[in-house]
């Protein structure tokens, strides 16, 4: 791994250098007179850390558009019958499509929860990038079911052993009404054993609250909560149903929750993100796309400018969701919900980072460059993207980037035609 050097680029207000050596940011400052086996010239752009995509499903990007305007039951029903097809293929070229898609958009690293988490990785290690990838337990209450999960699960964790630095393991459940307690129960004990994160679905709609009430007698967070699931160890995605107890229990116990505004809205499971509520009481707010069956894109900073602006809106205040919070909920708690030093550009960290050009109109007047990045730029801003110290895009191409569109789509094609959808193709 070479070292970099970063010249004259933005950063806290000013034009500053940023030295990279072993994939870590050694010193920023001058460094005149230093020497690197590449040198970025960075006038007129700025330095933002990587974005940390907290809840997503990678290889979904070949079902974006398979079914629109359904509440999330019927749009899921829908889903697992193209799912059904789904192999390895799918997942390697969906989840190579879904890097090209983060990286371009200044991701560097993606909380993944799905199937066949090798394959993905794979992909995930050619693009450059980092993964937490999962295989996920979703047993509908069948033994048989169960026990298939639970050899999977355990090949996949056995597997990762031969995935490298940049990918780890994760344990996955659906959520509370798709997985039954003994398979949570189990899959609670295999993620602690193992000193593993644990991620779920939580509380994403009404109706999932009220079903866990007939059944369970209590919200889905009081249940996970009885079963011991609760902690740092846990991350929660959607967690958007939420009522006083909930929010004391998800901060008591420190869990990492991940917000999908794009999601939420587009499929009308709501909108009253308790972001407030939730860092008062303790708990580790994070941001996400979730997967594009459901939000179409993996913009992170889309759901940056859409986070903010729902919650000054339902909130009636301005200043609700800060900028400075808004940027830390998508970068350095993601890091901090997956063990990584990342989300800040400080010496010591990891060399996680990407370069916005700055010469644009939606620039002018730098005022306040964090504000013209959410509020005004779009993600064609970002220009060169660094993660772990290797360059994974610069000047907006990526290595092999035809081809694996064109691949891709084929495999897309592929996918769609077992499930009975009609696609045209124009790649």
């Amino acid at each position: 791994m070479g070292n970099i050097l970063i010249k004259n680029v933005f950063l806290n207000g000013g034009e500053t250098d940023i030295y990279i050596e072993n994939g870590k940011i050694v010193k920023i400052g001058d460094c005149s007179g230093m020497t690197a086996d590449e040198i970025i010239v960075a006038k007129g752009m700025g330095a933002v850390p990587g974005f940390v995509n907290m809840h997503t499903h990678a290889a979904m990007t070949l079902m974006r558009g398979v079914e629109e305007d359904l509440p999330l039951g019927a749009w899921l029903r829908r889903i697992w019958q193209v799912e059904a097809n789904v192999n390895e293929e799918t997942v390697y070229w969906g989840t190579k499509l879904a890097c090209i898609e983060m990286i371009k958009s200044g991701t560097t690293t993606f909380n993944d929860h799905y199937w066949k988490p090798s394959a993905a990785v794979q992909a995930v290690k050619e693009s450059g990038i980092r993964s937490w990838s999962s295989y996920v337990c979703m047993d509908h209450g069948d033994s048989g079911r169960a026990e298939a999960d639970k050899r999977g699960m355990e090949q996949a964790f056995n597997d990762s052993a031969s995935w490298g630095d940049k990918s780890s393991f994760v344990a996955g459940c659906h959520s509370t009404y798709e997985v039954s307690k003994d398979m949570l129960l189990w899959c609670r004990d295999f993620a602690k054993e193992r000193g593993l994160k644990l991620h779920i679905h939580l509380c994403e709609t009404a109706a999932e609250v009220e079903h866990c009430r007939s059944v369970h007698g209590m919200s889905p967070v009081r249940y996970l909560d009885s079963l011991g699931m609760l902690g740092p160890w846990l991350i929660a995605a959607h967690t958007l149903w939420l009522d006083v107890e909930d929010i004391k229990l998800l901060g008591e116990n420190h869990v990492n929750v991940v917000h999908n505004i794009n999601s939420n809205l587009k499929i009308a499971s709501g909108y009253r993100f308790m972001y407030d509520e939730l860092v008062a009481a303790g708990a580790n707010v994070t941001l996400g796309t979730d997967g594009c069956a459901s939000s179409n894109n993996l913009d992170m900073l889309e759901a940056m400018k859409t986070a903010a602006m729902v919650q000054k809106a339902w909130r009636g205040n301005p200043k609700a969701m800060p900028l400075n919070e808004l940027l830390d909920i998508a970068t350095v708690n993601g890091a901090k919900a997956l063990g990584l030093d990342a989300g800040r550009i400080e010496c010591g960290m990891e060399a996680d980072l990407s370069l916005v050009n700055m010469r644009s109109s939606v620039f002018i007047p730098n005022i306040n460059f964090l504000s013209n990045l959410v509020y005004s730029a779009h993600s064609d801003a970002i220009d060169t993207v660094i993660c772990g110290g290797r360059i994974v895009m610069r000047g907006r191409r990526i290595e092999g980037e035809d081809r694996i569109l064109e691949a891709a789509a084929e495999a897309g094609r592929r996918l769609l035609e077992k499930s009975g959808i009609k696609i045209n193709n124009v790649i």
